[in-house]
């Protein structure tokens, strides 16, 4: 997965490009608040340098694509409705920009944020 010839050439597209489209159409979906590093290795790795595609990994297996989103839901929404919304709006955008289907997608929610105590 990831390369595709044609009569022209060849088409490669790497794992970090399709963790950017993922990455921001995680952040149009409702509920989410952000994104999560998926451990503390990454977490101290994105405090030193800034990475587009923060809290979003990519796999690919053979012609499959697999995506796992790290987010972090706004409390008091609904945790399930969140995670489906933002299962359906990755699969949309990363399927229209590539072309292809993805397989699976996994959300991990990492936390809840409280934006307004009152």
């Amino acid at each position: 997965m990831g390369e595709e010839t044609t009569t022209l050439g060849s088409i490669h597209i790497a794992p970090n490009a399709v963790a950017t489209i993922a990455y921001h159409a995680t952040l149009q979906s409702y509920g989410v608040v952000g994104l999560a590093p998926k451990n503390l290795a990454e977490g101290l790795a994105t405090s030193i340098m800034r990475e587009p595609a923060h809290g979003v990994s990519v796999h690919y297996n053979g012609e499959e694509i697999y995506i796992d989103v790290h987010v972090i839901v706004e409390y008091g929404t609904r945790i399930t409705s969140v995670a489906s919304s933002v299962a359906n709006t990755v699969r949309y955008h990363v399927e229209k920009a590539l072309g292809m289907p993805v397989h699976h997608i996994n959300v991990h929610i990492q936390g809840l944020r409280v934006s307004n105590p009152d």
